[in-house]
């Protein structure tokens, strides 16, 4: 089980700062189309889940995570009994977690009934709670960053691919362990393989991905990257001239490089490749996810049709 990037710069707040806000029933209502209001937690996406009949509190998207967490704090408050231990794979590497019994969590269209969470600091998480694939499967999410909102509606198999419109990118992805992977990206003609990533303040890529870079990227410093699970991994970030996604060009695109162990969970460890944070998503003006018909669509400023766009200061 893969776990997403929690936190860099190790931000988050500390144990004694965790200030979990009481219940606030009754459970959200399940709609065919609701529109969710989301927050942010280190320039990442939180939106309001329930447990059982009690909350909201605020969880962070993160479509780079197999599996739904609940902080261990948040499962204090809540009582959650104790589940079977499990094996992780965060950014810092593979570990076993104790996991909580979940009898119900319930956001907009989603709701699961008796679930293991894998149970984690909410200092490391950086929220208490964090919201994976394993929830969001079989449903679209659609982010709008104009707006600040994201819906989460049911999706089904379409027959036919739906048509994109003038401002907007449909890139088909592969599914691997449920995760999208695009493989429509490129650094000039070099081929990446891109997994979009909202738990992830800051994109990352391997070194596979470094190498074939052969225009020397402008170092920009040493990052610090704190994972769910609490460890550390020190790399550096650099400026890379060039990003292609689905025939829209980004210059001057910072990336983290580390042979973070996300890679070769997805086979991806021998090959260019990248996890696309939230740093570039928020270039977009919407961002589309659809599991169930493999399919993302970036809607982008009008201000970004045919041409290059600046990811950081050249």
């Amino acid at each position: 089980m893969m776990l997403g990037l929690a936190a860099l710069f190790a931000s988050g707040p500390g144990l004694a700062q965790l200030v979990i806000a009481p219940p606030t029933p009754p459970p959200l209502p399940l709609e065919d189309d609701a529109t969710l209001a989301f927050g942010d937690s280190d320039s990442r996406m939180t939106v309001p889940v329930s447990i059982g009949d009690r909350g909201p509190w605020a969880f962070i998207v993160d479509t780079g995570a197999e599996r739904t967490v609940v902080s261990r704090e948040l499962a204090g408050v809540l009582g959650l009994p104790a589940g079977a231990d499990v094996r992780v794979t965060a950014m810092t590497g593979t570990s076993t977690v104790g996991t909580v019994i979940v009898p119900k969590l319930s956001v907009s269209t989603i709701s699961q009934a008796t679930i293991q969470a894998p149970a984690l600091q909410s200092r490391h998480l950086g929220a208490v709670g964090m919201l994976g694939i394993d929830a969001l499967q079989g449903h679209s999410v659609a982010i709008d960053f104009d707006r600040k909102q994201m819906k989460l509606r049911p999706s089904r198999r379409h027959a036919a691919r739906m048509r994109a419109e003038p401002d907007e990118i449909v890139i088909v992805a592969k599914s691997l362990f449920g995760q999208l992977i695009v493989t429509d990206a490129h650094w000039r003609n070099i081929r990446i393989a891109v997994v979009i990533d909202t738990g992830s303040p800051a994109s990352i890529g391997n070194s596979a991905l470094f190498a074939a870079i052969t225009k020397r990227p402008k170092a920009l410093g040493p990052m610090e990257m704190t994972s769910a699970t609490g460890g550390t991994l020190v790399t550096n970030a650099f400026a890379v001239d060039r990003l292609d996604i689905g025939g829209v060009g980004f210059s001057n695109v910072r990336v983290a490089f580390a042979d973070a162990p996300p890679f070769r969970r997805f086979g991806l460890h021998g090959r260019p490749a990248l996890l696309l944070g939230m740093d570039v998503l928020r270039l977009f003006r919407s961002v589309n996810i659809d599991f169930a018909n493999r399919e993302i669509r970036f809607r982008f400023p009008r201000a970004m049709m045919g041409v290059s766009v600046s990811g950081v200061g050249a």
